[in-house]
């Protein structure tokens, strides 16, 4: 144990008898002990295994005061470390307002306070709703971390998705950690494990096949750029007009995944189909837009690749977020660096671009198939 450790007390929420808490988590010697011991009402708790005093403002600077230029006070569980995402753009309560009634009020606010995405906000309230559902005579607030076990033991009976039950825990933790501030109650639970499925790619033949075969300008437009610029169907939904730099041949993402711009590449034969597309339908701010103007349907832009996908007579079935990774494939198959495709994708780390060398070709082609060289050395 290094001095750092023996000298450092961590902050936690806790919530016992209907009564909000500072856990005080240490490592037991005579000065801490004695430290602990002056605070005022302080009490030991058998099932967190910590000290705890009053939740009130003077017991936190008291702690401060207590501990300073003697040990190190840890606060990272205990103080709201995800400020308002000022980088987000203001979320429009019109088109979440019908959520607001299927979930408590404060849990509604706190989304909009910290201008969660509109999607975020729907999904959230969505499976939040569900979970109070759960326990229909019930007060949400007085539910145990056993009662929480116990409804995604429910989601896995019902065969739920892993990606559904990782949404529902964000939702449930959400309420708790920071409507109510009591982070306590999920220190133990559990997520399913991520199951590292390897992306799902089409040929540049059948991507070609693709577009050459949609007659419809705006269809055929969207299913290149999709591809060619390896975009999410979000962040192309997103995209605007002024995002298109003709001279740099580049594209600007706006607060795409983990709320992050990125610069991705712009194809020359995409420019010349953009032009002819702008002339014809003239779109007024989104680069794409529906009919009565405004953002163009995710729905819609699903069926388009559909019915692409189809008329190229692809067996299986094509999504766009398949173009995006066959994008990357296709990338590093021509031999582009990894890095440089990170960057393209907007890719926290390496280690996610990494997953397109197990389907690349080009990675496989040196593999000699022990079965065939039995063969060849039989002969």
């Amino acid at each position: 144990m290094n001095l750092n450790q023996l000298y450092k007390i961590t902050l936690k929420h806790l919530y016992i008898k209907n009564s909000k808490r500072i856990g005080l988590q240490f490592y037991s010697n005579k000065v801490m002990n004695a430290l602990v011991k002056g605070l005022p009402d302080v009490r030991w708790s058998n099932s967190y295994n910590m000290a705890h005093i009053a939740n009130t403002r003077s017991n936190l600077e008291l702690i401060f005061q207590t501990f300073k230029g003697v040990a190190w006070v840890d606060g990272k569980y205990f103080f709201d470390k995800k400020p308002v995402n000022s980088s987000n753009k203001e979320v429009v309560v019109e088109n979440v307002i019908d959520y607001r009634k299927k979930v408590p009020e404060a849990f509604f606010d706190k989304l909009v306070l910290k201008r969660y995405a509109e999607n975020t906000i729907r999904s959230y309230c969505h499976m939040f709703s569900k979970f109070m559902d759960f326990f229909p005579n019930r007060n949400v607030n007085d539910l145990t971390e056993l009662d929480i076990r116990l409804y995604l033991k429910h989601l896995l009976m019902v065969k739920k998705s892993d990606s559904y039950i990782h949404q529902a825990v964000n939702a449930v933790k959400f309420y708790y950690e920071l409507v109510l501030q009591m982070p306590n109650r999920f220190y133990e639970i559990e997520r399913p494990q991520k199951l590292e499925q390897l992306p799902k790619v089409i040929s540049k033949e059948q991507v070609l096949r693709m577009i050459e075969l949609t007659e419809n300008l705006k269809h055929k437009s969207m299913i290149s750029i999709l591809y060619s610029a390896g975009l999410r169907r979000s962040e192309m939904l997103n995209l605007k007009i002024s995002d298109i730099d003709s001279d740099r041949l580049t594209i600007r993402i706006r607060n795409g995944k983990g709320r992050k711009d990125r610069i991705t590449t712009l194809s020359r034969v995409i420019l010349l189909m953009l032009r002819s597309y702008f002339r014809e339908y003239r779109p007024k701010e989104y680069l794409f837009e529906g009919r009565k103007g405004g953002q163009y349907a995710a729905a819609s832009i699903l069926k388009v690749v559909k019915r692409a996908a189809a008329r190229a007579g692809i067996a299986q079935k094509v999504t766009p977020h398949m173009l995006r990774h066959s994008f990357a494939t296709h990338l590093l198959e021509d031999g582009t660096d990894l890095r440089k495709i990170q960057s393209l994708l907007g890719h926290n780390s390496l280690r996610t671009t990494e997953v397109y060398t197990h389907v690349a070709i080009n990675y496989q082609e040196d593999i000699k198939n022990p079965l065939d060289s039995l063969y060849l050395e039989k002969k």
